[in-house]
């Protein structure tokens, strides 16, 4: 197939028409510190071999790839899960975050401000945080405080101050908004950790590349374990995009077919219109009148009405397929592995499995596929959530 660029052609920070920086004049600055200062510690080996050595020490990369064996007979598709649940912190989002907090500290920044919805970037960032030194600062909507309860006590005991958000739908969007805006007041002294491909330029593409160690290993690990070299489809939820970003990294320029999974109820990418929002330009979930809508999803990490620019751009290209999985189907999804193969998966990760759950053994996933799916967490954090839903027969 031909070759395809995830990086940004033309004008920085933009995949075809989506992305750019839609930010008011005063963080306009600060944004092009983060960008430059990006660009010089990319290509300095000392900052790289500072970020693996953390990864590999503080984090326990390589993540595994493991097969899952009873599902995989069940459904006539070989099932290999990326082991991002075993991070330290129990997701993926410790990859960026330490990688934006070594760059917060290379910048001369002293403290963190962080958005969050599942609570697990937020986790990550005052790990981070406290590993560092810097004081963190969390935003985290209301509605999530209380149904993430669990993460909320993991940051304060960490020394992170948490701070809930109460207007608007108390979710993610209305946290990155916040936590926006606090940046805007204080931009000499702190550093805003973006949690996903999302916000103006060069967060997408910066989180992007933090996030690729998944893609970059899953790949390696696949050609040493599959007689193909390359699965026939990369799967992973997709909500502003970091875990899927980062795993289709690894496979965007092979034949494997990527499919991102989103929340019913936070489908950007599958039933978005193009709009903007916490400044870069999407696929948004609007109304007849072109303003955001509130996105629903029962797992909080999905909780958000867009996608990120670079999703956007490979759905328009066709190179990848966005579809959308219920919060019944994930719910299932998440105590059938829990059964077959005694791993329990966030429920955010349980979208991209209940996807290949009802596609198996269909044209979309014909039986004998080898299908590639990241756990991007681990589902500790959803217990009460899964006491409410799950129905445990």
């Amino acid at each position: 197939m031909s070759s395809i660029t995830l990086r940004p052609a033309g004008v920085p920070g933009r995949y075809g028409s989506y992305g750019g920086r839609y930010v008011p004049e005063s963080l306009i600055p600060a944004c092009e510190a983060v960008a430059e200062a990006f660009s010089q510690a990319w290509a300095d080996p000392g900052f790289r071999g500072s970020l693996a050595a953390l990864l590999s020490a503080h984090v326990g990369r390589p993540t595994p790839l493991t097969p899952a064996v009873r599902l995989s007979t069940e459904l006539g598709v070989t099932v290999l899960l990326k082991r991002e649940d075993l991070t330290h912190t129990g997701s993926h989002k410790i990859n960026n975050v330490l990688g934006q907090a070594l760059l917060a500290r290379r910048m001369g920044r002293t403290r963190l401000i962080a958005e969050t919805g599942a609570g697990m970037h937020g986790v990550a960032t005052a790990t981070a945080g406290a590993l560092l030194g810097l004081p963190v600062k969390v935003f985290m909507g209301e509605r999530d405080v209380e149904r993430q309860a669990h993460n909320v006590f993991r940051m304060r005991l960490l020394g992170a101050e948490v701070v809930p958000v109460t207007t608007g739908s108390r979710t993610l969007k209305d946290a990155t908004s916040e936590a926006m805006r606090h940046w805007v007041t204080d931009v000499d002294e702190a550093y805003y950790c973006v949690g996903s491909v999302i916000g103006p330029h060069p967060y997408p593409m910066m989180v992007r590349e933090f996030q690729r160690v998944i893609g970059d290993e899953a790949r390696r690990q696949c050609a040493a374990e599959l007689p193909a070299a390359t699965p026939d489809y990369v799967v992973a939820c997709v909500g502003g995009g970091s875990n899927a970003a980062g795993t289709f990294a690894g496979f965007v320029e092979t034949s494997a077919k990527l499919v991102g999974v989103e929340a019913e109820g936070g489908s950007g990418a599958t039933n978005g219109e193009i709009g903007v929002l916490h400044g870069f330009q999407s696929l948004f979930l609007q109304d007849e009148h072109g303003q955001i809508k509130e996105a629903h999803s029962i797992a909080a990490g999905l909780d958000y009405p867009g996608v990120g620019p670079e999703h956007a751009y490979l759905r328009d290209l066709g190179r990848a397929r966005y579809v959308t999985a219920s919060d019944g189907e994930a719910i299932a999804a998440a105590v059938r592995l829990a059964r077959s193969e005694g791993v329990l998966p966030a429920i955010e990760s349980a979208h991209a499995l209940a996807w290949v759950v009802r596609a198996a053994g269909t044209p979309e996933l014909p039986r004998g596929s080898t299908v590639l799916v990241t756990l991007s967490g681990r589902g500790d954090k959803d217990i009460t959530t899964l006491i409410a839903e799950a129905e445990l027969a």
